[in-house]
């Protein structure tokens, strides 16, 4: 199975990106900044997950207008980021995608983040 990361490349982002690659072990699963974006790498994904820091990043502007021209029903995607205003911001270029979407992951201190809350999200994502 596949799994595709998607992040605005800020260093506590990446971050977690990479902590919910290494909990994602039966995927092959890319990480790839926003900038990097070209669409395509979605398409072979059984799941996607997209992330970043603050609402409205400049590298997020071809995601938010591809995301409103392509569907995703049958798909699954995790939302994550460092606070509600930009979980609100991708849950919003997300919702006409119809991608299926459960609760944004929230990081407020990175340091606090275990592998075991990254596991209890992905749950209902993977299963």
């Amino acid at each position: 199975m596949k799994a595709l990361i998607i992040t605005d490349g800020t260093e506590s982002i990446q971050s977690i990106a990479l902590l919910i690659k290494d909990s994602l072990t039966d995927y092959i699963t890319d990480i790839c900044t926003a900038e990097n974006f070209k669409g395509n790498e979605v398409l072979p994904s059984d799941v996607f997950f997209i992330g970043c820091s603050e609402p409205s990043p400049a590298s997020f502007n071809f995601i938010e207008m591809m995301f409103t021209h392509i569907n995703f029903a049958s798909r699954k995607c995790g939302v994550f980021s460092l606070n509600k205003k930009t979980s609100k911001y991708l849950l919003d270029i997300l919702k006409d995608s119809e991608v299926i979407i459960t609760e944004p992951l929230l990081v407020s201190d990175l340091k606090e983040l275990k592998k075991a809350d990254i596991k209890k999200w992905l749950k209902p994502i993977i299963k």
